[in-house]
């Protein structure tokens, strides 16, 4: 597996395979063509569909438009065998003949991928790709998940962390200070400020979960206006882990080392579901996103908690499972309804998950690492409606 610094991207909103994604390539393929007169750049499948919502142009013209004209051709009705989020750019000379191409695809987390090629960076810091050959080692050895992800990353991992959870908790902390409308047609106002002042209003137990809520919707919210976000581990799921790390600390008094260490096994877990299956909503449906992230958010809470191993995994394992089939449609192509709404509702299963596996020795039937497999094949069966294209389910038929 990758290291956890490809998991966790600090980059603005709202969508990371198609926005960060998108800008990413448009700066490589710049970097290659810095003399082209013009470019064209065609959009296909779940890109174009649902693009224009996702600002996927806007990302593509801010890079390219400032050195040469920029032409976007959208082709939403075609998919390219790879993935459906596939990307063409081509250079142009000034007598419009062309000059170079480059197909790429946009494949979850804001990571690129070209078909038949291996990636030339980035390579594989772990050993172990699966959830059940870690834990046999954490039985082995003594130690826990935190402890694998800092022998196998860099010396720097802490200080990557540290930063990590700094743009989190600010994320939060701007969404909940803010009011008004996001943009896009919806015309949807944000609701994180109200959460946050009626949650303060009840007695404890009510009190907590309001404030979770608050806590997501302020960073999905966030997100969705464009803001500097963490993906965990994709952009329309971003508000699940901080929101439940944010509520641990700030009412549990948690230290920001132990916060750290609940990011690395979080993150531990969005690798292993990101190496043996996808993260890309556009792949296998938003359980790959907001499931992906109940399971980190729920993982890293047993941690806190002084979950065993075992018991983490669990947790890991019933945020995941109880989002199988979760389809990907938004409305519009934003990253706004059902999207902000679905973080807040992760972010209190995780707890849920979290205490759950609490009261259990960690024993169950149904592995994570089986689930992460079943994941994988529902979302290939999804039609691809469901999957990120906005023709499908809640956004079948909206108008505004």
């Amino acid at each position: 597996m990758k290291s956890i610094k490809d998991l966790y991207k600090i980059g603005t909103g709202p969508s990371s395979s198609h926005t960060m994604g998108p800008k990413s390539a448009a700066s490589q393929f710049l970097a290659r063509h810095p003399e082209a007169a013009s470019f064209r750049v065609t959009l296909y499948g779940s890109l174009a569909a649902t693009g224009k919502g996702h600002m996927t142009d806007v990302a593509i013209l801010d890079t390219l438009r400032p050195h040469a004209p920029v032409e976007i051709v959208w082709e939403p009705q075609v998919f390219l065998p790879f993935h459906p989020n596939g990307m063409l750019f081509e250079s142009l000379d000034g007598e419009g003949r062309l000059t170079d191409s480059w197909t790429v695809f946009s494949i979850g987390g804001g990571d690129l991928a070209e078909e038949g090629v291996a990636p030339k960076v980035n390579q594989d810091v772990y050993d172990m790709n699966s959830m059940s050959d870690i834990l046999e080692w954490c039985r082995r050895t003594g130690r826990t998940y935190w402890e694998y992800v800092e022998q196998c990353e860099s010396p720097d991992i802490w200080d990557f962390l540290a930063e990590v959870w700094k743009t989190m908790r600010d994320s939060v902390e701007r969404g909940l200070d803010r009011e008004g409308v996001l943009p896009g047609p919806l015309n949807l106002r944000r609701r994180a400020n109200s959460y946050f002042v009626r949650a303060t209003g009840y007695k404890s137990n009510l009190q907590s979960r309001g404030l979770v809520f608050a806590y997501a919707l302020a960073v999905a919210e966030e997100n969705a206006s464009g803001g500097v976000i963490v993906t965990a581990p994709t952009c329309g799921s971003c508000g699940v882990v901080p929101a439940v790390l944010y509520h641990l600390q700030k009412s549990r008094d948690f230290s920001d080392s132990r916060i750290y260490r609940a990011l690395a096994t979080a993150a531990l877990i969005g690798n292993i579901v990101k190496h043996n299956a996808s993260v890309s909503g556009a792949e296998v449906g938003c359980q790959g996103e907001v499931g992906v992230a109940c399971a980190m958010a729920a993982a890293a809470a047993n941690q806190l908690f002084g979950g065993s191993p075992a018991q983490i995994e669990y947790a890991a394992e019933m945020g995941l499972e109880h989002h199988l089939g979760m389809t990907c449609d938004p409305v519009c192509g934003l990253v706004q309804i059902p999207c902000i709404e679905r973080n807040a509702y992760a972010a209190a299963r995780a707890l849920d998950s979290n205490l759950y596996s609490a009261f259990t020795d960690g024993d169950h039937r149904v592995s994570f690492d089986r689930v992460v497999e079943v994941m994988k094949q529902t979302g290939h069966d999804l039609p691809s409606i469901y999957r990120e294209t906005g023709e499908g389910g809640l956004a079948r038929d909206y108008k505004v």
